[in-house]
């Protein structure tokens, strides 16, 4: 938000409360770090009364109804910077310098022709899309080397657009494996919450598909593009929606609903499901061995799918889609794609009935906001 790279769904904010200076002394002791987020804790708690509010290792966490605030008291220093609290281990004090990195966005921001911050945005739309768990100044960061290591787009806009996210998606696919980068401005460290160049080879492989599409006017390419970033990337205006088409040439319902409409998505988080695929008769077995063993999925097969990691804090609701696509789902106007909240049991059980392409999504909703999400492919082949 500081830094003017967030975009819409935006829940988490973190905040420094600027303390007195001449309270440096009374908290500068031992368990000094545990007692200034009490105060401050119980601060806000005489203000908020009924709002859930609770003391973290670095952080006060103020939880309202659809929106996450961490509060976080520090002491300014003459640089600049900021000395904030750390509990662990018996409590220290930490520096952070948020101006540095909020004055190396906007300067090199004009320096790029106002494409780091647009390039950032967008970066934010894929890996909210595709569940990417990326932090915000992690991407910042990203997107701020890739442009430094190249001279293309300092001079260019919108028209250029295509190239510049296929490019970067190109560098993200080939980065090293890291466990933490340099912030941009202030050299503070940034973890690598999980490895992202797979999402990103996919990505760029994507946009390559998107490019020469736009190549055929008789290709949406839009669409393609859409696959990258989302519902919230525009349709091709001169062409008809794929609402109406369906109207217009079927008969079947397009009952599919989109998780970004019911809440907020704002990816913090790792979610992973899995596929176990079983039949009277034969022994169980997931679904990833069949595809890498390019055994085909057949029909009147039974289908559970569960959450197989997540590192999401309790507590947390989980809701699931299951989409047919293909001919024999607008056939047999069996299209799906309702999101329905979990029974509880963290699971799915599905069965194969007809061929397609089917797609099973899973979210993970803390706090009113989707804050991890999965998806998982289920070629079915066969009557």
């Amino acid at each position: 938000y500081g830094r003017w790279t967030a975009i819409n769904g935006v829940s988490d904010l973190d905040m420094l409360y600027i303390m007195p200076k001449s309270k440096w002394e009374f908290y500068n002791k031992e368990d000094g770090q545990s007692r200034i987020l009490d105060d401050v804790k119980d601060a806000i708690k005489a203000r908020y009364q009924s709002t859930n509010i609770k003391k973290d290792r670095l952080v006060v966490c103020v939880t309202f109804k659809d929106f996450h605030i961490e509060v976080q008291p520090v002491f300014e220093q003459d640089d600049g910077s900021f000395k904030y609290p750390d509990t662990y281990n018996g409590g220290s004090w930490k520096n952070t310098k948020p101006r540095e990195e909020i004055r190396a966005v906007k300067e090199f921001n004009e320096e790029k022709n106002n494409n780091l911050r647009r390039l950032c945005k967008m970066a934010r739309a894929w890996k909210n899309h595709h569940g990417v768990v990326m932090g915000g100044l992690l991407i910042d960061t990203l997107a701020y080397n890739f442009l430094k290591s190249t001279t293309d787009y300092d001079n260019k806009s919108y028209l250029h657009y295509d190239w510049m996210c296929r490019d970067f998606f190109k560098y993200l696919s080939n980065q090293p494996k890291k466990d933490r980068y340099a912030a941009l401005g202030s050299g503070q460290h940034v973890k690598v919450k999980k490895d992202f160049r797979k999402a990103a080879e996919k990505a760029y492989n994507l946009s390559l598909k998107a490019i020469e599409a736009s190549k055929n006017e008789e290709t949406d390419a839009n669409k393609k593009w859409k696959k990258i970033f989302g519902r919230s990337f525009p349709a091709k205006t001169t062409q008809k929606t794929e609402a109406q088409l369906s109207k217009s040439n079927t008969q079947y319902r397009n009952t599919e609903e989109f998780i970004e409409v019911k809440f907020p998505v704002d990816i913090r988080y790792n979610l992973e499901i899995n596929c176990s695929v079983s039949q009277n008769g034969f022994r169980t077995c997931l679904l990833k061995d069949f595809l890498l063993r390019m055994i085909p999925l057949s029909v009147k097969k039974d289908l559970r799918f569960f959450i197989s990691e997540i590192d999401v804090q309790k507590p947390y609701s989980i809701y699931w889609k299951v989409l047919n696509r293909g001919p024999k789902a607008i056939e047999k106007d069996c299209i799906r794609g309702q999101i329905v909240k979990d029974n509880g049991q963290l699971e799915k059980i599905e069965h194969t009935s007809f061929s397609g392409k089917h797609i099973v999504e899973c979210y993970a909703v803390k706090d009113n906001v989707v804050v991890a999400k999965a998806r998982i492919k289920v070629p079915i082949n066969g009557e």
